[in-house]
């Protein structure tokens, strides 16, 4: 096993691995910018390196200073997060070149599925179901069009290195195509370095369902069930829950089984989600994540085991030690993204804490690094917590999130908790009615 494991992140996700490496007996190095000089998982860590001034790219998105931290510090092993640099092959094959681990997928199949295009291709000769589109990337606007012709109307165009929610836009029909196209490929190049396009059919009505895999070195490979993550605004997910109230138990397992049957297919190792729109009973794939999911804690909480640990133990060469039939799944949770931001405008609120209470209880986790007297800074994602509650059922399990969020006091700063108590009344919710459009009609509602 490890000794020390340098962190390469900051926030919450930083804190999350710091916990798990301390109920390992592993030491901890946390990197950080000037900016996050008072955060959580700096005062909490065994040792901490500055890297650099608040920018992300001078800081956060330095492989340099990242690698100079784990050489000054000697480290055998950098855990990347998500975000930042989690998903960046060249970063994790220059840290086996520096003879360290990375706690994560190889680089090869981190560059294969970062290329949306090849991904679909893999995926499919290994027996998974895509989204129709088209078969390579858009030459140019008059391909989309041409493309976009065939597939039929409406369509998404989407950036071959892209996600986040980035570098995607809907096209309703043909007129509309050379300006999508146009504006796609400039947030492209600005996000990703690349101006590469691709196309999906945009489906009507589909749910986001996610399948959480781990997978060690030896073949041995789980699914940990599914998360619904239907609940986007501009394609950037609020709120998530495991199992997903959509799908019967037949369904549930038979994507299972395909999803487990791809990955070992693909040798691939660590934890991975396979993500598909779900509809009409059918799933199509559109993307996989090679890295721990800021959703995580639902499938923990409803399986009992430690995503991070379980990577950590991977990278270090040991097996699962448990097969499919001994992941036992129980009850219900969701999880609520809380962000640093205006409930009704959704324009960022960085700022001083000046109270701060989270929820407890039985059933109730809270992922944040924050505290009294913080300063949430203005440099980074507004991401600032994550609420996380967990019940026998769906029904209690919306009770006690209801409960958790009228305890939850963030004072000094807008936070989005009031949208959450909004959401948690809405009948199509609490129904689990709703589909990946659906949050985005209820906050437009509102506005007018």
């Amino acid at each position: 096993m490890f000794d020390k494991i340098l962190i390469a992140n900051r926030g919450e996700i930083a804190l999350r691995i710091l916990r798990a490496c301390r109920e390992m007996g592993i030491q901890t190095v946390a990197v950080h910018s000037t900016a996050d000089n008072d955060a959580m998982h700096v005062r909490l860590a065994d040792e901490a390196v500055c890297i650099g001034p608040p920018p992300a790219k001078d800081s956060y998105l330095s492989v340099s200073a990242i690698l100079s931290a784990a050489t000054i510090a000697g480290v055998d092993a950098i855990h990347p997060g998500y975000g930042f640099l989690s998903e960046n092959a060249d970063f994790a094959a220059m840290v086996e070149e520096h003879k360290l681990k990375f706690i994560g997928p190889s680089p090869d199949h981190i560059r294969l599925m970062g290329d949306k295009i090849a991904a679909k291709k893999a995926l499919s000769e290994a027996g998974i179901p895509v989204v129709p589109g088209s078969d390579g990337p858009l030459k140019d606007a008059e391909d989309a069009r041409a493309q976009a012709d065939t597939i039929g109307y409406p369509v998404l165009i989407k950036a071959t290195h892209g996600g986040g929610g980035r570098g995607m836009k809907v096209v309703e029909d043909s007129s509309a195509v050379g300006e999508a196209f146009d504006l796609t490929t400039a947030e492209a190049e600005a996000a990703f370095g690349s101006g590469e396009l691709y196309m999906e059919k945009f489906l009507a009505r589909p749910r986001h369902i996610e399948v959480q895999v781990l997978a060690d070195n030896y073949g041995a490979v789980v699914h940990l069930g599914e998360r619904d993550c239907s609940l986007q605004r501009r394609h950037q997910k609020l709120i998530e829950e495991a199992p997903s109230p959509a799908l019967n138990q037949m369904e549930r397992q038979s994507i299972g089984d395909r999803v487990i049957g791809a990955v070992k297919k693909l040798g691939y190792r660590s934890v991975g989600t396979m993500e598909f729109l779900y509809e009409d009973g059918e799933f199509c794939f559109i993307e996989m994540n090679t890295r721990l999911q800021v959703e995580h804690p639902v499938t923990e909480m409803i399986c009992g085991l430690d995503l991070v640990r379980e990577m950590i133990r991977i990278s270090a060469g040991a097996p699962l030690g448990f097969g499919q039939s001994e992941v036992r799944f129980s009850g219900h949770a969701i999880e609520c993204r809380i962000a640093a931001e205006n409930p009704d405008t959704f324009t960022p609120s960085p700022g001083r804490v000046d109270d701060y209470h989270a929820p407890g209880g039985l059933g109730v986790r809270v992922d944040s690094g924050l505290f009294s007297g913080y300063t949430v800074p203005p440099y980074y994602d507004s991401l600032i917590a994550k609420l996380i509650v967990h019940g026998a059922n769906r029904n209690e399990c919306l009770m006690r999130l209801r409960r958790a969020l009228g305890e939850y006091v963030i004072d000094g700063l807008d936070t989005i908790i009031p949208l959450h108590q909004r959401l948690m009344n809405e009948a199509d919710f609490v129904d689990g009615n709703y589909d990946i459009h659906w949050l985005q009609k209820f906050v437009d509602k509102e506005k007018t």
